[in-house]
């Protein structure tokens, strides 16, 4: 971090707390901000020069860490050509090149993408193709979407829309979301033995709203802001058959779980089965800037692209549809991925995270601990008090940001042991040290 940095005064965070809005924050009471001027490796760098080590990879986004310079040489390149034309009736090589690298990875059958500008715009797309879907073959009430409790598609409306209704933080909407079919969570953890049971519910629904629902969507194996909880695989695989046999699509939202984090390079793989549909973000660029992906079948596509009245249009086009520099970070990033030892690196994140984050289960206030690839979950009785818990992790030099009841590592794949240690250490001695003074 020897670049020239910016400085940030105290009139600039003044400004800050007055102005300008940070996410799921008040505007007139808001949580602090601590101001970050670079950002290197697995370091942030803060305004007064502490370095604190990064457990949030930029919420779930940079898994070769910052500044690789592998990714900076792919954008300084495409920068020099264009950084943005329209994608209406243009193409470049930057979306052409990122389109093969994305159907060499996604499971069997999808090859077919629609670029997007964010997760929850890719979601969105998702639940369009779906309705889109059952208008082409004439079940134009086909119009719903079935899913599970205790997940997170994103903050527009349609994604909010399947969203656990309390704990998916928009409640207060519910009255102007569209009317969505919601199952229990699974309760079968991804370990556990596997109860026959748990699917049931899901069943009940298919077969009552069959007539009504376009599609399944749900975040496979780990669920994100919603709860962070990992279910039984065998879960999926039964949806696959349930979905296949009452004609329903089945929509995976990989955004959180792509390229790696679970262990395997998307987590509906652990189930061994392909989606219909599947949407990725986030770590697609490895957190550089913004690009997502709707990617769907052979049958989708097809049925959508023939249907004459709407002349085989699929309604939809974002202004910024794959961004020439996003798709060439993007492209960089896969291929970064790929040529790294990344299923190691992985696998010794869990077991140091199972190792590290176990001292927790044992102390009071801790409902729950969990982890699942590069993943580590300590789930609190009760919710914690975000401003306080992350002073304290900011004063023994780590970044990690709770929400709720949980307190979560979700860090670079590139981190070395000491770093993750760090991170781990702060969350054992936050928890024993707040739990004692009682302290949410």
């Amino acid at each position: 971090m020897n670049q020239r940095k910016p400085i940030i005064s105290e009139a600039d965070l003044a400004f800050d707390r007055e102005h300008l809005w940070h996410p799921y924050t008040s505007l007139s009471s808001p949580l602090p901000a601590y101001p970050v001027v670079a950002a290197e490796g697995v370091h942030l760098e803060l305004a007064d020069g502490r370095r604190l080590v990064d457990g949030m990879s930029s919420w779930w986004t940079a898994i070769h860490g910052y500044q690789h310079p592998r990714l900076i040489a792919a954008a300084a390149e495409q920068i020099g050509r264009m950084s943005h034309v329209m994608f209406g009736g243009i193409t470049h090589e930057p979306a052409i090149g990122l389109g093969r690298e994305l159907i060499q990875l996604t499971p069997p059958g999808l090859n077919k993408i629609f670029f997007c500008d964010s997760g929850s715009v890719a979601v969105e797309v998702a639940i369009k193709m779906a309705i889109q879907y059952g208008y082409a073959k004439g079940r134009k009430n086909k119009h719903r979407l079935l899913t599970i409790r205790s997940g997170y598609h994103g903050d527009t409306f349609t994604a909010m829309s399947v969203c656990d209704p309390v704990t998916g933080m928009h409640e207060i909407f519910r009255e102007a979301l569209p009317d969505q079919l919601f199952a229990p969570t699974p309760t079968t953890a991804f370990d556990a033995e596997w109860d026959p049971t748990d699917f049931e519910p899901m069943v009940a629904l298919a077969h009552e709203h069959r007539d009504e629902i376009a599609a399944v969507i749900l975040e496979p194996i780990v669920q994100g802001a919603g709860g962070m909880w990992f279910y039984h695989p065998e879960y999926l695989r039964r949806l696959r058959a349930l979905c296949d046999e009452s004609g329903l699509l089945l929509i995976f939202d990989e955004i959180a779980t792509g390229f790696g984090r679970t262990g395997r390079m998307f987590a509906g793989e652990h189930a061994g089965i392909s989606p219909d549909i599947m949407c990725v973000g986030k770590a697609l660029t490895g957190g550089f800037m913004s690009l997502a992906a709707t990617i769907a079948n052979e049958d989708v596509a097809e049925t959508i692209s023939s249907a004459k009245d709407t002349d085989g249009v699929f309604m939809h086009g974002p202004t910024f549809m794959a961004n020439p520099l996003a798709c060439a970070v993007a492209r960089e990033s896969i291929r970064l991925l790929n040529d790294s030892p990344w299923q190691q690196r992985v696998a010794t994140i869990e077991k140091q995270l199972s190792a590290g984050l176990e001292p927790c289960r044992a102390m009071p206030g801790v409902a729950d601990v969990r982890v699942l690839g590069a993943i580590g979950v300590v789930e609190m009785e009760g919710p914690v008090n975000v401003a306080e818990w992350q002073k304290q992790f900011v004063a023994r030099g780590v970044w990690i940001r709770p929400f709720g009841k949980l307190v979560y590592l979700m860090p670079p794949f590139i981190i070395d042991r000491h770093e993750l240690s760090s991170l781990t250490n702060a969350i054992n001695e936050v928890i024993g040290s707040m739990t004692a003074q009682g302290a949410g």
